[in-house]
């Protein structure tokens, strides 16, 4: 399956999701209702995947954790916030490029629709990554 069917198949279980439940409960409970439905599906699911950094030689274990990582390859970033900041795309857009990766969302359920609350992010080609900083590709203990 390509990228952009897997992205078509995400929206559509999150806005699913986001129109039986509303918004109102916590960040782990929509990870955890958007995992299983996307599981049940037959797609790889991490949750919580710890992400190790190396900078300028030092090494960063745990130096963050995605929410969701789909069939290795799209980044999902939940929220249940009244509004959807700006630092939560720049934080995607960073794990993105710290993973080489090219596709993510941030899904914010908190919001009164799901139209509202998605936001689709791409890793541009035109940034990169210093070489003194490395991220390993899918964590630590998995």
């Amino acid at each position: 399956m390509d990228i952009e069917q897997l992205c078509s198949i995400v929206v559509d279980v999150g806005f699913q999701l986001h129109k039986d439940i509303g918004p109102g409960l916590l960040e782990s409970a929509y990870e955890t209702m958007l995992a299983a439905k996307l599981g049940a599906l037959g797609l790889k699911i991490d949750r919580q995947l710890p992400i190790d950094l190396t900078y300028d030689g030092v090494a960063i274990p745990n130096a963050f954790r995605l929410d969701l990582l789909v069939d290795d390859r799209l980044v999902i970033e939940i929220k249940s916030t009244e509004a959807t900041l700006p630092v939560h795309a720049n934080q995607v857009v960073t794990y993105l490029r710290l993973m080489g990766l090219t596709h993510g969302f941030v899904m914010n359920f908190g919001t009164p629709t799901f139209k509202d609350g998605i936001r689709r992010l791409l890793n541009e080609p035109s940034l990169f990554v210093s070489s003194c900083l490395r991220a390993n590709k899918f964590g630590g203990a998995r």
